[in-house]
């Protein structure tokens, strides 16, 4: 079992003069939960090499013990610094593909070709894909096969008006997750800011809150291991 992670590679929250990046317990989490199962994780990003972290998402009151066991890990560490640059990656090398959020990929994944043509590619050939928080916001350009919006009246979910607010960057990000998934005529549903919440639509995986990673990912593994056993049958 092969997994792809994708982060941002952007870092400067709007025109604050903050930084900003990937959110680190939504990468963390998942990443053990990937590696417990037995995975091979790839980290990729735009870029190439380290991903900015949001430094915020480092401060005492955000940290959980997955990132304090992250950063002690010499071994997810040296993953982090040595991400592959997107544009080298196929989806035919990876059983599925797991997007954290943080602020960051509004700027740059929800933007970006290649990541479009990545999720388009991983959901039309059957396998599942996850994106958690901020990063659902990543599918706003990418479309099915005649060319409407994947999300329309699909059932998903994402980082929260609400939470956006409480975020003090409602003015801030290039869009809201939660206007961005309606207009395109989503299914979209929340539980209360920053509890988990996971959504789970066919192939397609949705979390609302960083807290939404952990479960997010279990979800994603127990998806593969079907859509897996149902692949086999028909072998």
């Amino acid at each position: 079992m092969k997994i792809l992670i994708v982060l941002t590679s952007h870092d400067e929250l709007g025109t604050t003069g903050r930084k900003t990046g990937f959110w680190l317990e939504e990468l963390a989490a998942p990443y053990y939960r990937f590696k417990e199962a037995g995975a091979e994780v790839v980290l990729a990003s735009p870029q190439g090499g380290r991903p900015p972290l949001d430094p915020k998402s480092n401060e005492p009151a955000f940290q959980t013990d997955e990132t304090r066991r992250f950063e002690a890990d010499p071994a997810a560490m040296a993953d982090l610094a040595h991400t592959v640059r997107l544009d080298t990656v196929s989806a035919d090398d990876f059983d599925t593909v797991f997007y954290p959020g943080g602020h960051g990929p509004l700027w740059d994944l929800a933007e970006d070709p290649t990541s479009v043509q990545l999720i388009e590619t991983v959901l039309r050939a059957g396998k599942p894909l996850a994106l958690v928080c901020h990063a659902p916001g990543t599918l706003r350009h990418v479309t099915n096969p005649d060319g409407t919006p994947l999300v329309r009246g699909r059932k998903v979910t994402g980082f929260t008006n609400g939470e956006e607010a409480d975020a003090g960057l409602t003015d801030i990000v290039p869009f809201l997750v939660e206007d961005e998934l309606n207009k395109l005529g989503a299914d979209y549903s929340k539980t209360d800011n920053w509890q988990p919440y996971v959504v789970i639509d066919g192939l397609l995986i949705t979390g609302q809150s960083p807290a939404s990673s952990g479960p997010a990912a279990d979800a994603l593994l127990t998806l593969l291991t079907l859509v897996n056993q149902v692949d086999e049958a028909r072998v």
